[in-house]
């Protein structure tokens, strides 16, 4: 069936989700990246969304130690030192699940970011980004 962009987010948006919490360590969110096809962890505290990180933040925090000397024991004991609740982004755009694909659209065209988590009652049930659309576009 092909995309209609009057639909809800919620018949695209990605609902199983990795998340992390807040006082999880920049080194957890390196190996979630890592080890998954994904670039955005929401951050929740007993099922609310309070920020989320991406995987362009972790390379930005990465490189801001790119010529140390010993890097790698550098960057893991660093990694280890900060908590998500310090370099995540907490004021973010949100949607509900029932709101039209076309609002996201909006969202994206006029924003520099590309995810939007979706949360009913304050409960995150789900991420729309720019992915999600693209493959229900190319179905």
């Amino acid at each position: 069936m092909p995309l209609n962009i009057l639909d809800p987010v919620s018949t695209i948006m990605t609902k199983k989700l990795i998340t992390v919490h807040p006082k999880d360590t920049l080194l957890d969110v390196k190996n979630l990246f890592d080890g998954n096809k994904i670039h955005h962890l929401p951050v929740v505290e007993f099922k609310k969304l309070v920020g989320i990180i991406t995987k362009t933040d972790l390379m930005l925090y990465e490189r801001s130690y790119e010529n140390v000397p010993y890097k790698d024991v550098f960057e893991t004991s660093r990694l280890k030192a900060y908590a998500v609740g310090e370099v995540m982004t907490s004021g973010m755009a949100k949607m509900s699940p029932g709101e039209r694909i076309t609002v996201a659209l909006e969202v994206f065209k006029e924003n520099m970011f590309h995810a939007i988590p979706v949360v009913q009652d304050d409960e995150l049930v789900g991420l729309l980004t720019t992915h999600d659309i693209i493959n229900a576009l190319a179905e």
